[in-house]
């Protein structure tokens, strides 16, 4: 069974709508160690709500911070401590995804950052969404986790931009799993079309 961390080049690229299509795609785990604010629908909520399988398990948080900021800010606020030994990953035997909290380098403490919780057993899936300046995070998000022994590989987040995405590919030689496109609402119904296609592709990895 494999081990997905789920990444992103920002904050607000699509990490939990690609979280849920590959939850549903691999009928797989979900846990996000560190959820910052939207406690009433968390990420973990949201995932759950537009997974259609039976067979997923969705673990809680090993931090439930109540302000939407940066995890060492917000734990800060709720007069906590993140430390990694309270991050522990859950025991299963199915496929696991396991989203992070913005990008890389988002503080948990004031010490360590996201990447700090990717293990080495962790297949690495860097969610890019185009922007000014997206090439520029995209290149330096994913050439950081290769030069780290990580196995990474992209979605697309958003329409197509050709010149972008052909650069990225071209510069980082990383495995693209698949695009989710704009699409007017994501709900079950759309969350399985993509589970659907991207699981062909994930069988090949």
């Amino acid at each position: 069974m494999n081990k997905y961390f789920i990444t992103g080049i920002s904050t607000d690229v699509g990490k939990t709508i690609a979280s849920a299509i590959l939850v549903e795609a691999l009928k797989a785990d979900y846990w996000k160690p560190i959820q910052a604010g939207e406690l009433e629908f968390c990420d973990t909520k949201k995932v759950a709500s537009l997974v259609s399988n039976t067979k997923s398990v969705f673990y809680p948080n090993s931090f439930a911070l109540k302000t939407a900021m940066s995890p060492h800010a917000a734990a800060d606020i709720d007069g906590i401590k993140i430390t990694l030994d309270k991050i522990i990953e859950p025991i299963t035997e199915n496929n696991l995804i396991i989203e992070g909290a913005g990008g890389l380098f988002v503080p948990i403490n004031h010490s360590q950052t996201v990447l700090d919780l990717i293990k080495s057993d962790y297949k690495v899936i860097v969610v890019s969404r185009h922007y000014l300046g997206s090439i520029n995070h995209t290149l330096l998000t994913v050439k950081l986790l290769q030069e780290k022994g990580f196995d990474v590989s992209i979605i697309f987040s958003g329409n197509e931009h050709k010149a972008t995405e052909e650069i990225i590919v071209k510069m980082t030689g990383a495995e693209v799993l698949g695009r989710i496109n704009e699409e007017e609402i994501f709900d079950k119904d759309v969350v399985k079309k993509y589970a659907d296609l991207f699981k062909i592709q994930l069988d090949k990895t």
